[in-house]
């Protein structure tokens, strides 16, 4: 996996049909998707619930391109070595789901997976500071996690202190909520290089008629040219 800050689209499958996902990953990367984000939710830490681990295993196979796991689960430390044995290429958990942020990046990248830490609307650029060396991604959350389809919420100044933070190193800026041809150039002139986006890439087509979701992405990548 070579590092570059070009733009990457990452259509969450939270806003995929369900009952194949496996078509529907196969679609998206045939349509020009970038990665597959795979959000993890638990009813507990975030108000739904989406899948686990044995999910993840299944769908794999399908995903050609990278499989980026966001983890809005607590505690999320006892469940990293599954998500890494199921596949993932990233794992990313949220500062607030760990006493110990520090360590489950630790976790993360001893199980052989990339590292990310998550941001919430309400939580600041500094709560990463330290942990800069440990990650390979910062994922600035531009909803409230827990729920596709929400209004966005403008984290560009945010966006801008992370990239200055970051610097050099090769860390990637994710934004992930209410990404859609409108929202996208803002964050990526603030310093964003991968895009996640769910009803924006997935509204209108399906297995059968995936040519919306290339239209879709298309229409996000002129946005953001």
């Amino acid at each position: 996996m070579t590092f570059d800050r070009t733009p990457k689209i990452a259509p969450s499958i939270l806003s995929a049909d369900f009952a194949n996902f496996g078509a529907e990953i196969e679609a998206v990367e045939a349509q020009g998707a970038d990665w597959i984000h795979v959000d993890v939710m638990d009813g507990h830490f975030v108000p739904n619930i989406s899948f686990g681990p044995t999910t993840c295993a299944a769908i794999r196979p399908h995903v050609k391109t990278i499989m980026d796991v966001h983890l809005m689960i607590a505690p999320v430390d006892p469940y990293i070595e599954d998500f890494a044995k199921a596949g993932a290429d990233f794992i990313t958990a949220h500062v607030e789901a760990s006493p110990h942020i520090h360590r489950t990046l630790q976790a993360i990248r001893a199980n052989g997976v990339k590292a990310g830490v998550a941001l919430n609307p309400g939580t600041p650029a500094s709560a990463v500071q330290d942990v800069l060396d440990l990650v390979d991604m910062v994922c600035v959350m531009t909803v409230n996690p827990g729920f596709g389809g929400q209004k966005f919420i403008d984290m560009t100044n945010k966006i801008k202190e992370l990239r200055s933070m970051i610097g050099d190193r090769p860390i990637h800026i994710e934004v992930d909520g209410g990404v859609a041809p409108d929202t996208a150039k803002s964050v990526v002139e603030a310093g964003a290089d991968v895009l996640v986006a769910g009803s924006a890439v997935f509204k209108g087509g399906s297995v059968s008629n995936p040519e919306p979701y290339g239209t879709n992405i298309k229409a996000i990548r002129s946005a953001i040219a």
